[in-house]
């Protein structure tokens, strides 16, 4: 799985310097500003963050040319970005976080995007640990840990000085087709609605979620993504790759204050919805479009255009200066060449952590129980 050694050293050299001074500066006004103003640490760290979230959102949007055509209401959409939500969305391909993010800029909160995430994901360099410092809810896929973490995370978000937007996954892992046999089978065996374009979902998480947000975020934004039939399914290598491809995304608006009380009921409530967008999916694949909201054509954004125009021409300039300054050495020039293939190696680590499970071969037939266990419903 080779890529271009032309086009990822640029925009690996681009990513790694500037996402290590993003870093840097939020472990600086983590330990300085966060003690005495949590508020305050996250406005800073908000426009500190978009500088790096913003190069991932050029790659998709201009880079690839990846287009995000929007059905949602003219009421939803007039609010999107104005007010704290909760978001439940199927997991299609391995950027749909990447998805969320182009969303999340052009409602203008990306800095205070934020998402459920395994643990794995933090540790990714540059873009795990900014997460981790913008306040990402991070789980170890242990119930008795987690349920602590997601408690304790929840009610971080209390006080949240600006509209944020927080993003959850029910199905709890990328679909593919053997987790889908897997789970239809489970559904057949359960007596349930035998799904065929979403996974059963997981709702402990999600039930949690709405027993601690309800007081203080007003709505749910259920999300449906789809992929044309005719367009290939996006992924990071494709994206960086530069090949494009089309997203349909459906968002429907649900007020807190409407879903049921009890956990049952909320956790009920969470697989009807998934059973609707099932049957949603299901009418896209025949006419190619969602037919039962507005169509919202948007550009692409400009501001990460102009922040990696920027950055990329601070760092030539800054290159230019220290090469006049300082000439190199062999040793210097031996620096730097472990440097680049370093680059190399966090920009495949990065592609790794993101590729879709769908590009992976099928489960064999004897790992197909241990499959189900993970999948559905306890």
């Amino acid at each position: 799985m080779a890529i271009a050694a032309a086009l990822i050293l640029p925009l690996g050299v681009l990513f790694i310097i500037s996402g290590v001074v993003v870093n840097f500066i939020q472990a600086i006004i983590f330990v300085l500003v966060r003690p005495i103003s949590k508020n305050v640490y996250r406005r800073i760290n908000k426009e500190v963050v978009e500088l790096l979230w913003l190069q991932p959102v050029w790659l998709f949007e201009w880079w690839a040319n990846i287009k995000v055509e929007l059905y949602v209401d003219q009421k939803t959409y007039d609010v999107m970005g104005e007010e704290h939500a909760l978001l439940i969305s199927n997991h299609k391909s391995d950027i749909d976080w990447l998805v969320g993010w182009v969303l999340a800029q052009r409602a203008g909160c990306l800095g205070n995007a934020l998402a459920i995430i395994k643990k794995l994901l933090s540790y990714i360099p540059v873009l795990g640990w900014s997460m981790w410092f913008s306040g990402y809810i991070i789980l170890e896929r242990c119930w008795t840990k987690d349920e602590h973490t997601l408690k304790a995370g929840f009610q971080d978000l209390k006080d949240f000085p600006r509209p944020f937007w927080l993003a959850l996954f029910p199905e709890g892992t990328r679909f593919t087709q053997a987790k889908l046999e897997a789970a239809q089978d489970y559904a057949a065996s359960a007596g349930l609605p035998v799904p065929k374009n979403v996974l059963i979902p997981r709702t402990k998480g999600f039930v949690m979620a709405v027993h601690q947000l309800r007081s203080f975020v007003p709505a749910i934004y259920n999300i449906t993504v789809a992929i044309p039939k005719a367009e290939p399914t996006p992924t990071m290598l494709r994206m960086l790759r530069g090949r494009s491809s089309v997203v349909h995304v459906h968002i429907e608006r649900h007020l807190m204050q409407d879903l049921p009380e009890t956990g049952s009921d909320i956790s009920q409530w969470c697989k009807d919805v998934f059973v609707a967008k099932d049957a949603l999916l299901e009418q896209h694949h025949t006419i190619g479009a969602f037919a039962d909201k507005e169509f919202h054509e948007s550009g692409r954004t400009k501001k990460s255009l102009v922040v990696v125009l920027t950055l990329s021409c601070l760092i030539f300039y800054g290159a230019v200066k220290l090469l006049e300054r300082f000439p190199f050495s062999w040793k210097e020039a031996a620096f730097c060449l472990v440097f680049f293939v370093i680059v190399v190696i966090l920009m495949q680590i990065l592609v790794l952590a993101s590729q879709s499970e769908c590009s992976m071969p099928l489960a064999k037939e004897p790992k197909r129980d241990r499959l189900q266990q993970s999948l559905l419903p306890k």
